[in-house]
């Protein structure tokens, strides 16, 4: 076992405490209503942090979507820290996992395409924390904008590539239970979407609770790479050092193959490179 599937275990549990903290914080500070509470008001006599009582009126800013946690301070800074923590893990995480593939097997279009989107969705994490919603609305949902959507290409990306490089029973159950979360998470991203743009107060405060499990998932997805960095070693640094040269090497290969052997031998491997 290698030390490095710390990593992507490590960020889950990072990232999903943390932003369970951040919402702990937004509520003692009266800056949202409490996941449980499905009942709001056009408007209130007075602001949610100036309440007193059991009962608090809320209102539609008060929604305890994952970005209104982190809006105002202090949870705003625990939340910028959560979210730019969370995106160079992601950028890392990324990174090993394409290099660990040219590593054990070689590149492709999937890997590649992978390693693209890990490192989009970081960019769009690292906006949407540090541009709160309420105060820089359009660079922060440009930033959402780039996450979501990035953040569900990237896990159908790697359940897809999970199954296509498995050979032992083990490798193909942990595609079974990527390809479960991606579904899941596909599910929970379309109806926090849609909910999302309704008038409705019950279906916006719908959409929150879907938000909150489709960032849990997709981060528990990260965690599933514990699998494959179990496996790691220094190699696959020198991969990197070598600027990714999983297709040199091979390409290297085919061309001392032929030398020694004639061409016909370089054919199917440069098909299989395809």
């Amino acid at each position: 076992m290698s030390l490095w599937m710390i990593l992507p275990v490590s960020l889950p549990v990072v990232t999903i405490t943390g932003i369970w903290v951040v919402y702990a914080m937004a509520l003692y500070n009266q800056h949202v209503c409490p996941v449980h509470n499905w009942l709001y008001n056009e408007s209130c006599e007075e602001p949610l942090p100036l309440q007193r009582g059991p009962v608090l009126c809320c209102t539609l800013d008060n929604i305890p979507l994952i970005s209104k946690c982190g809006t105002l301070p202090p949870e705003s800074c625990f939340f910028s820290l959560i979210c730019s923590t969370g995106s160079f893990m992601v950028m890392l995480i990324g990174l090993l996992r394409y290099a660990h593939v040219i590593e054990k097997h070689q590149n492709c279009i999937l890997n590649t395409a992978g390693l693209s989107t890990s490192w989009i969705c970081a960019a769009g994490l690292i906006m949407v924390g540090n541009f709160q919603v309420d105060f820089a609305k359009v660079l922060h949902y440009v930033g959402a904008g780039v996450a979501f959507p990035s953040s569900m290409l990237f896990v159908c990306l790697q359940s897809a590539l999970t199954y296509r490089l498995a050979k032992t029973q083990d490798e193909y159950r942990i595609g079974h239970l990527r390809v479960m979360m991606a579904l899941l998470g596909l599910i929970a991203l379309v109806l926090s979407g849609v909910f999302f743009c309704q008038e409705s107060f019950a279906l916006q405060h719908a959409s929150a609770i879907f938000e909150w499990i489709y960032c849990m998932l997709i981060m528990i997805f990260y965690g599933t790479f514990a699998f494959e960095f179990g496996d790691m070693s220094g190699d696959t640094l020198m991969v990197l050092s070598r600027g990714g040269g999983g297709v040199l090497s091979f390409s290297t290969s085919g061309h001392k193959t032929e030398v020694g052997g004639g061409s016909n031998h370089r054919q199917p491997e440069n098909l299989s490179m395809l």
